[in-house]
């Protein structure tokens, strides 16, 4: 799947869950809970030892989600990622030696821009969207609506400070292509097997972000 479709794939859903695995059994039945609660892709994180076989392991047990990494700080995770089966790659930061290599692999990447330099950056190596992170620290929804007035032809991935209580603030405007975060699926969550929940709160969110878009 190439980059435009997986940002298309990441619009339609709405909400790119940011999943912290800590035990490679739970990586399964996380991705099962958020098909269950109507969120189809999801982003493991590099913040842990098994992120990359939980990686392999969802894509190959769980095809229907589209896997992609988190956390991804250089190009030796990239290519970690992506031989595991990531199909797109999310920066907490802006590194041109990670967008240059994911471009030239035609992987999908949202590096994370938050001044106006970092997201010129960015466009001018041809992206158009831009991974703000963290949202709630760098001005939240007001600091990115003012950003979109400058750079129109970009798109914003919110993440940081992002739930349940303020996502419809964010999913309303045109500038966000999707939410990010980890809200619906907590660490704790995630560690007590608490897979109902999880897809309770996927179901919750995605509601508020189609209700928030109409």
């Amino acid at each position: 799947m190439n980059n435009q479709l997986i940002l298309k794939r990441m619009e339609e859903t709405g909400l790119v869950p940011v999943v912290v695995i800590e035990n490679i059994d739970d990586a399964v039945p996380t991705a099962k809970a958020l098909l269950a609660g109507g969120i189809d892709m999801m982003e493991i994180t590099f913040r842990t030892a098994c992120a990359k076989d939980a990686i392999a392991k969802v894509k190959k047990e769980v095809p229907e989600m589209l896997v992609g990494a988190g956390t991804i700080l250089d190009v030796k995770q990239a290519q970690d990622a992506v031989d595991a089966g990531a199909e797109f790659i999310v920066s907490p930061g802006f590194s041109e030696e990670v967008v240059r290599w994911c471009l030239e692999k035609d992987i999908a990447t949202v590096p994370g821009c938050v001044t106006p330099s970092e997201i010129m950056g960015a466009r001018a190596l041809g992206l158009s969207v831009v991974k703000f992170f963290p949202a709630n620290l760098f001005g939240g929804i007001k600091a990115i609506k003012t950003l979109s007035g400058v750079f129109r032809d970009m798109r914003f991935l919110p993440t940081g400070g992002v739930n349940l209580d303020n996502i419809s603030e964010f999913a309303a405007e045109r500038c966000i292509v999707a939410i990010g975060g980890s809200f619906v699926c907590t660490s704790k969550d995630i560690r007590e097997q608490r897979f109902e929940t999880i897809s309770e709160l996927s179901k919750e969110a995605v509601d508020k972000i189609h209700a928030a878009r109409q």
